[in-house]
């Protein structure tokens, strides 16, 4: 429904849209099962029509039966002062499952933040279950283009 709330995978289908995978036949049988192309993009559709991308499929936590975004939980942290750049990825939990693991890059000037400065912000601005359990201060590893790389991540939040 395009009722702004209901979260779906967005899929589409065209002459714009790849054929498949290089040399790779059953990832490509996967990704356009039923003849659509599954992007992986969790998205609400509003009433005007524009479609907005919540979260990637794969990134989603899921701690206690409740789903957190990790867009919507790296949203919080680039609101703090001190946060340069952030990424939330899943931490194994004994009890919850997955709890949200902060990766977070200070502002030069911002050398004293602490974890606890984190938490507190993001208890005020998120539900407690989607505020994160642990926090990182590091610089993010990325790509050559810039881009954060979350599978590294979500190794080193194993490994805590």
């Amino acid at each position: 429904p395009r009722d702004g709330e209901t979260i779906g995978e967005i899929f589409m289908r065209g002459n714009t849209v790849m054929k498949g995978y290089l040399k790779n036949p059953s990832a490509t049988a996967e990704a356009f099962e039923g003849g659509w192309f599954h992007t992986g993009d969790l998205a609400v559709c509003h009433p005007d029509g524009y479609v907005e991308i919540k979260d990637r499929l794969k990134d989603i936590i899921i701690s206690g039966g409740e789903n957190i975004s990790t867009i919507e939980v790296e949203a919080v942290l680039y609101r703090h002062p001190a946060v340069l750049e952030a990424a939330v990825v899943a931490r194994p939990d004994e009890k919850w499952g997955e709890t949200p693991c902060a990766f977070i890059t200070l502002k030069v000037d911002q050398q004293s933040t602490r974890e606890a400065d984190i938490i507190g912000f993001c208890r005020e601005h998120l539900a407690g279950f989607k505020v994160p359990k642990t926090v990182v201060f590091t610089q993010l590893p990325k790509t050559s283009t810039g881009k954060i790389q979350k599978f590294v991540l979500r190794d080193m939040a194993k490994a805590l």
